[in-house]
């Protein structure tokens, strides 16, 4: 086994058979993680997607929105029998050790390279121990190793007037602005909510962003997002919910599902809030309290955030 960090894997390999990834991050949650890795090949990555799905029994779910793929995983190790075509790329294993994820890939050919080089020199990544470097018939083997993370969703309302701004473009700066400080912005999804609620500015929606960050910095995030909206609301109403975590409480969709189809309170909010760990902050008020939680319960399903229901 040899053992390569990014800049060690691009002085070495600078064939035009390589094709580095973007930036890798990986998020845990118990026995959850959640690996998003930035593709240099937009649609072309939808192979990956279909491949990993069909060839690792530990992979639950994959996506991809651009070049950004999502996998959701679970610990432990996938049996995983390659062949061409039918089954050419998988995870095999998937571990967590102290401070460090570790996602063992394989694949044939293209995708061999791809498990091994091309993640390999991504932003994010540790470290890769090379296994098998793969190419032509031969199977690449390499296991990427990334910093442990935690996913923070924050929903954000109640930031404009009747008479001008708007939320998602205000949210978006704050997510912007975060990340020119250093966080990982990784979403931006807005959820449509009741349409005939009469205390609504115009569209009625809320936001979610969607962060990966450190460990220990959950706090000093959340106080960064109250910053910034105070500094540039105009509503007297704003307010942010703050989840933790890749798992969504079933009784937080289910409240979601109904602030899209009918009027709900203040007080109903909190009660949820509190039922299911979520901390709701109040940046200049409590209505906004509503469509923030809101826009926590779908935020993983963008269908269903921006369906109207009349």
């Amino acid at each position: 086994m040899e053992i390569l960090t990014p800049l060690d894997l691009k002085d070495k390999f600078q064939d035009p058979w390589v094709a580095p990834y973007h930036k890798v991050l990986t998020m845990v949650d118990g026995d959850l993680v959640e690996i998003v890795e930035f593709h240099p090949c937009i649609s072309g990555s939808q192979w990956m997607i279909y491949q990993y799905q069909r060839s690792s029994d530990i992979v639950l779910k994959a996506k991809r929105d651009g070049n950004k793929h999502t996998f959701l995983v679970k610990t432990g190790k996938s049996n995983l029998s390659l062949k061409p075509s039918l089954h050419a790329a998988g995870i095999e294993e998937v571990s967590v050790e102290n401070d460090e994820v570790k996602v063992v890939h394989a694949g044939l050919a293209g995708a061999g390279v791809g498990a091994a080089m091309c993640r390999g020199m991504a932003e994010g990544v540790k470290r890769v121990e090379l296994q098998d470097i793969g190419g032509g018939s031969k199977i690449g083997r390499a296991t990427v190793v990334t910093p442990r993370l935690q996913k923070v969703v924050i929903g954000i309302d109640d930031t404009d007037t009747k008479d001008e701004g708007a939320t998602w473009t205000l949210a978006h700066n704050v997510g912007a602005e975060l990340a020119k400080r250093g966080y990982q912005y990784l979403d931006h999804i807005t959820v449509q909510l009741y349409p005939h609620n009469p205390n609504k500015t115009q569209n009625c929606v809320a936001i979610a962003l969607v962060f990966a960050i450190k460990p220990d910095e959950k706090e000093k995030l959340v106080k960064e997002v109250v910053n910034l909206l105070k500094k540039d609301t105009l509503s007297d109403k704003t307010a942010i919910a703050v989840i933790q975590g890749i798992k969504i409480p079933e009784k937080l969709r289910s409240y979601a599902e109904a602030a899209k189809k009918s009027m709900i309170t203040v007080e109903e909010a909190e009660k949820v809030a509190e039922s299911v760990g979520v901390k709701l902050v109040e940046v200049t008020g409590s209505q906004g309290k509503i469509g923030a939680l809101a826009a926590l319960g779908v935020y993983n399903d963008i269908e269903e955030a921006v369906k109207v229901y009349y």
